[in-house]
Order: structure tokens, then C-alpha cells, then sequence
């Protein structure tokens, strides 16, 4: 996967903020501005089809075999149902039929599943002749489990179908995606997509650098929305979910050039290869239906890895409210007791993909000296906050209320932590101070992160220090995991007293 080094921003080289802060073309902000449904993850879909379908296969199997056995020979009949409905699923995971294309189909999805069902009963009872084990189990269950097992098993494929095809036709199901090229090398990539997985992929349109009779503001029914640096903006605002590159493999100055504005946005990006000379093992490819693509970068936390991070945020944050509720009504007695003002300091900053968010702190500077901006940044013994502010913020007391702000969803446990808009390092804004800033939001900021976990919390004060920060929160991106989530919330309040001398 591509990946900028922060440290170039010494070297002046792109600038993403640069890339961020042009206004868009008519065409571009009027498609900004459509309102948009959102999307469904394939892989999420397929495999809450499957829990759904084995759940209810299982479920059917001992229910039939309680009411007619009554609970005899559990020791069989629970394994051998949990052996079978497991194999059921691999059977239709080898017939191809969890896919969203094969929900799609009516007559050929119930043939296949079918099949897989009928094949995992003539291996069971293949197994019992062999094993001369026929006599431990009845036949009357199994042929039972099998007629009306056949008969669910439609019954949800065709209800599946149904669901699939209603949310196809409301484009929940396509990835929204814009195409960066121009000319008829493009116009031969829509068309191949527009074959091959028009279902999936909703084209917003073309983003091309060249002007000239290469580069047409029409292709197959396409219009060009702008430059590279214009999709940077693009992206964000019309939520783009997937960036696919139709240049040659031997433009490789060109697609550094466009990688390096690019890899900071929170989206697929695939380099098309339906025009290449070359040909790869089919390992090397990936598909958009049957359209073979390089991966270039991939969203860091998405599918079941999304689903599996927001459930982890709400429990560990519902926990903590439960858990902390003691110190945070103290703490908002203290606050309120000792100086004028709200208990609470709300401040705007960056979130995911460069949304603005209003973040909750319990207020630990003096009402009037307050800098919602965050133009200074706050320093040793700086006479803007209160004494009882010095103690929250070296223990971070004062984040306590972000928890709230995980629960409306617009922080995590864990993540990079957003700044503030006008925070400076060596009175430079950050996003100037270090190119590739904006990469931190390509996923959604927390309360506590890696960074802060190694020292790197407090005032930066020097380019060195936020590039350093910068550098911890890229590496969680890129090597985020679960456990490494629960890494660093073990690790925070060992943190707090062990590497706070930068914290006042």
C-alpha cells in the first residue's frame, strides 16, 4: 500500500492542505450538495446473510430434534447439527451462492443451495454407512431436517432476494466512484464497467490534471468535475467511496504525483488494468465484478472491521460513563465551585474525513481568557487555567466528556486525537506545518491513542514534535487492530503517570 513520509513536508513538496483548499466547479459542488443515501458494505451483508441463514438451519435441526427425540443422545445431536449447518455454509460459500450477485438471482441461487444441502445430507449419511453408525441416529430427524430445511432455505433465499434487489434499486448497495483519467481509455473502462458491475459501482464522474484534446469535459456520458487536486475536496464532501485510476502501469511519475494527493482521503483506490499489456497470475488482481484492478490503498477500518470498532466504542464507553460517573460529578462541582463560567468547554475540530465536530471537555481555563480556537496552545504554568484546570488536564480528567461524544458517534475510544483548528507548531497551523496532516482523519479520532500512549501528548511546540505525532497516529492506521485498541486503553492510565510531563 502507498504511504506519504510526513517528514517531507520539510522538503516543501505537495501540499495536501494546498489540495484540500480550492473552491470546486459548478458540476463538482452541485453533486457535493445531492443528498446522498447511504451504503451498505457487501461483505457486512453477506455475512449477516449467513449468521441469519445457519442460525435459522440450527435452530430447525434441534427443534426438530427436541420435539421428536425429546433431548435423548444430546451428545450426538448437538454436535452432529452444529457439524452440519457448518458445512451447509462452506457448501454454499463453494457454490459461490454468498454474494451480493448471486442474491440477485431467483431460480439459479435456489438450484445451487439446494444442491450444497442435499450434498451435505448424502455425506452424513455416506459417513454413518461407512462408520456403521446408522443406528445412533434417526432417520426420521434427518430426512425431516432435510425436506424442511429445503423448504427454509428457499423461503429465505427468496426473501433474501427480494431485500437485495429493493436495496439495489435505491443504490444502498454501490460504491460511489470516480474514475481519474480522460479520452478513450476511460470511455472503454466505463464501459466495462458499466457490463461487468453496474449494480455495484455508481460513476460520479472524471477528475483529470490535463486540459488538452486528451483530456475531453465528456466521456461516455461522464463530465469531468475538476483536476486531482480538486478530488481531494471532492471526495470528502460527496462521501466517495472508491477512486479508480485508469492510467498506465508505465505512467509511474504521474501516479505518484496523483498517489501523493490522494492517499489521504479515507477510500479504496484501484488502479485499473484492463488496458495493460502485462498479464498477472490472478492473485495479483482484485475485481469490480469482473474488471481486474491493482489495490493501491484500501480504507483502513471498514466492513466487518467498522462494525466491529463501533461495538467495541459503545461498550467500553457506556462502561466508562457508568463506571466514571463519580469523578465527573466531582469534577464538575470543582470546576464550578472554584471559577466563573459552564462546566463544560466545547471547541470545534477536525473528525473523520475532515468533518467538523464539536468535542466536550469539562472547561479548565478562565471564562475570559478562554481561546475556543486554540490560537495559543496551552503552556507550563500559563495563567489562562485554573487551578483546578492544571489537575484535570495533567491526569485528563477534562476528556472525561468525550465519552458522549463516542456515543453520538463522532469519536472513538481510540484514534488519533483531533486538534484544534488554528493549533500551531512553531506558529505554523499544522496542516502547514506537515504535509499529509489530513491523513490522521482517515479514521474517526479518539480520546486516547497511540501517539498519546508513547509520550506524545501535550504541547508541540516544535515542527519535530507534531511530526512525531503525526508519524504514532499514521502507524495506528495502518496497523490497527482490536487488540491494539485494547492495547492502548490498558496502556492510557499507565501512561498518565508515567509519560505526562509534556501534559499541563
Amino acid at each position: 500500500m502507498f504511504r506519504v513520509d510526513p517528514k517531507q513536508a520539510v522538503l516543501g513538496h505537495i501540499s495536501t492542505a494546498e489540495a484540500a483548499a480550492g473552491e470546486l466547479g459548478p458540476d463538482a459542488e452541485a453533486l457535493a450538495r445531492t443528498p446522498i443515501v447511504p451504503g451498505l458494505s457487501h461483505k457486512v451483508v453477506t455475512g449477516f446473510a449467513q449468521l441469519i441463514e445457519t442460525g435459522l438451519l440450527l435452530v430447525l435441526g434441534l427443534g426438530i430434534y427436541f420435539a421428536y427425540l425429546g433431548g435423548a443422545d444430546a451428545a450426538i445431536y448437538v454436535p452432529l447439527s452444529l457439524g452440519i449447518v457448518i458445512a451447509a455454509n462452506v457448501a454454499f460459500n463453494i457454490a459461490r451462492t454468498h454474494r451480493i450477485a448471486a442474491y440477485r438471482t431467483g431460480i439459479k441461487q435456489v438450484l445451487h443451495v439446494l444442491a450444497g444441502w442435499a450434498s451435505v445430507f448424502l455425506l452424513v449419511v455416506a459417513g454413518l454407512f461407512i462408520f456403521k453408525a446408522g443406528e445412533l441416529v434417526s432417520r426420521v430427524w434427518l430426512g425431516s431436517w432435510l425436506a424442511s430445511g429445503a423448504l427454509l432455505l428457499v423461503a429465505f433465499r427468496l426473501t433474501l432476494r427480494s431485500v437485495v434487489l429493493d436495496w439495489s434499486a435505491k443504490g444502498r448497495l454501490r460504491r460511489r466512484t470516480v474514475i481519474v483519467g480522460g479520452g478513450p481509455v476511460v470511455e472503454t473502462l466505463v464501459a466495462a464497467i458499466r457490463q461487468a458491475a453496474a449494480s455495484d459501482i455508481e460513476l460520479i464522474g472524471l477528475f483529470d490534471d490535463r486540459d488538452d484534446e486528451r483530456s475531453p469535459r465528456n466521456v461516455a456520458g461522464l463530465t469531468k468535475l475538476g483536476r486531482v487536486a480538486d478530488l481531494v475536496e471532492f471526495a470528502r464532501r460527496a462521501h466517495i467511496e472508491l477512486v479508480i485510476v485508469s492510467m498506465p502501469l508505465s505512467a509511474e511519475t504521474r501516479v505518484l504525483e496523483m498517489l501523493k494527493q490522494l492517499w489521504v482521503l479515507p477510500v479504496d483506490i484501484r488502479l485499473s488494468a484492463h488496458m495493460s499489456k502485462l498479464r498477472f497470475t490472478d492473485k495479483t488482481y482484485s475485481y469490480i465484478g469482473d474488471l481486474p484492478v491493482f489495490d493501491i490503498a484500501d480504507r483502513p477500518i471498514s466492513d466487518w472491521n467498522l462494525v466491529f470498532k463501533w461495538i467495541f466504542d459503545k461498550l467500553v464507553a457506556t462502561t466508562a460513563i457508568v463506571l466514571l460517573s463519580p469523578v465527573m460529578l466531582a469534577t464538575a462541582i470543582a470546576v464550578k465551585a472554584t471559577s466563573k463560567g459552564p462546566v463544560l468547554f466545547r471547541q470545534k475540530r477536525h473528525g473523520f474525513n475532515n468533518e467538523l465536530i464539536e468535542v466536550y471537555k469539562f472547561r479548565s481555563m478562565y471564562t475570559d481568557m478562554g481561546d475556543a480556537k486554540a490560537s495559543k496552545l496551552v503552556t507550563r504554568d500559563d495563567p489562562r487555567v485554573t487551578p483546578v484546570g492544571r489537575f484535570i488536564r495533567k491526569t485528563s480528567i477534562d476528556e472525561l466528556p468525550q465519552l458522549f461524544n463516542v456515543l453520538k458517534g463522532q469519536l472513538s475510544i481510540v484514534g488519533p486525537r483531533p486538534h484544534a483548528l488554528e493549533a500551531k507548531a512553531a506558529n505554523r497551523l499544522y496542516h502547514d506545518a506537515v504535509d499529509g496532516y489530513f491523513a490522521r482523519h482517515k479514521v474517526r479520532p479518539g480520546i486516547t491513542g497511540w501517539a498519546q500512549i508513547n509520550g506524545w501528548r501535550g504541547e508541540t511546540d516544535t515542527v519535530e514534535k507534531l511530526m512525531a505525532r503525526v508519524d504514532h497516529d499514521l502507524y495506528y492506521i495502518e496497523n490497527w487492530s482490536i487488540l491494539l485498541d485494547l492495547y492502548i486503553l490498558v496502556m492510557t492510565p499507565v501512561s498518565l503517570f508515567t509519560k505526562s510531563e509534556n501534559a499541563f
